[in-house]
């Protein structure tokens, strides 16, 4: 069992805090990835890493931390690395590159659930064109800049494979640095601040311990609980703006049970 350094006692492990988007997310992460969506995840990955060259540093991925990141959860899609090097070149001015743009868009949905949208594209009026239709096809619809965005903070997520036991993996995880922590079947889903994700992923790592993701994301900072029917109305809205080409990452503040996510299907 590890032991709790003096730093930890301060700190406490709230299992139940992160909202049942972070399920969603995890159960998403851990389908596999059909042939017929492989190569359209291979595309968002591949505008991600240009924009990681371009806005965070260069195309060296030990001085670029969010390159680094894309090109860790590249491979942990099977991404060829032919093709994140192609991407890397690419942003680096090899061959021709459309003028990428990071644009967010915030909008609500069934039951008033507040949804922050990012997107990498090269042309606004296709990207919000397909995403208002998602939004109006779903009973809800687009807001203004900042609209819902101050209900999100942003925080370092770290998905770890729940291998042993559950206990001691916890207390390695907060002696890491890690904020929260919360249980999901399979996985352990942490939280940290941005600016010591990459330390507290360095720590585990080091530690033997497995890394299924590492990321930036949005978390709510309170959550909304929804009734079955606009739930499921929510999951669907949130699976198909994720299916659109635009689209990186998809957050809302909606709380799903276990059950409305164990019944669900896409």
């Amino acid at each position: 069992m590890a032991q709790l350094s003096s730093n930890t006692v301060a700190k406490t492990v709230q299992k139940d805090k992160m909202s049942g988007h972070s399920k969603w997310a995890s159960i998403k992460r851990k389908k596999a990835v059909t042939d017929s969506k492989r190569g359209a995840l291979f595309t968002k990955l591949a505008k991600e890493i240009q924009i990681a060259v371009k806005a965070g540093g260069g195309a060296d991925p030990e001085t670029n931390f969010k390159l680094r990141l894309v090109i860790q959860r590249a491979k942990s899609a099977n991404m060829p690395n032919d093709n994140i090097d192609r991407s890397i070149a690419k942003a680096s001015g090899e061959g021709e590159n459309a003028q990428l743009n990071e644009v967010s868009y915030e909008g609500y949905g069934p039951g008033g659930v507040a949804i922050l949208v990012q997107t990498v594209t090269d042309n606004r009026n296709r990207t919000v064109s397909a995403i208002r239709h998602e939004f109006t096809r779903a009973g809800g619809n687009l807001g203004e800049t900042g609209s819902v965005a101050w209900q999100f903070e942003a925080k370092g997520t770290i998905t770890v494979e729940l291998i042993g036991d559950e206990e001691e993996l916890t207390l390695l995880a907060i002696d890491a640095g890690a904020d929260d922590v919360e249980s999901l079947d399979t996985v352990l889903d942490l939280q940290t601040e941005p600016n010591t994700l990459e330390e507290v992923r360095k720590q585990l790592e080091e530690r033997g311990v497995e890394i299924e993701n590492a990321d930036i994301s949005m978390i709510p900072k309170v959550t909304l609980s929804l009734d079955i029917s606009d739930a499921k109305k929510t999951l669907h809205l949130l699976d198909r703006l994720e299916e659109l080409e635009d689209v990186q990452g998809v957050y809302s503040n909606g709380e799903f049970t276990d059950e409305i996510l164990a019944n669900y299907d896409n």
